[in-house]
């Protein structure tokens, strides 16, 4: 997953057009998880994917996996990454900020703090 890969070479949504059920796959690192998540997501951060993408297998055939991180760019290369590995992947435009502004339900793994996207 060295290549560099531009957004506007991948499949791309934005928040407001994802189904509110669709498999929804988070490329962040383990602080950015903890402070703040979708509720549904899976969370594989990008430098494991290739190792970890296996776990995958549990979202619905036939339907796309939304790819997202902080705003845009880790999931870009994701998508690009997992398309070229006969995945249907979709980056998810604006990435975890983009869901925070659309209105979209976040969670955090962390004691008594309030969720936050880092």
């Amino acid at each position: 997953m060295s290549a560099v890969v531009y957004p506007e070479e991948v499949p791309t949504a934005s928040v407001r057009d994802l189904p509110l059920d669709g498999a929804l796959l988070d490329v962040r690192e383990d602080d950015e998880w903890a402070a703040g998540h979708a509720p549904n997501a899976v969370h594989i951060p990008l430098g494991d994917l290739p190792a970890r993408v296996g776990e995958l297998a549990e979202f619905p055939e036939h339907q796309p996996v939304y790819v997202v991180c902080r705003t845009g760019g880790r999931s870009a290369r994701a998508t690009a990454w997992l398309n070229a590995s006969g995945w249907d992947a979709v980056n998810v435009a604006g990435g975890m900020k983009s869901w925070l502004t659309e209105g979209r339900s976040v969670v955090t793994d962390r004691e008594n703090a309030e969720p936050e996207i880092l």
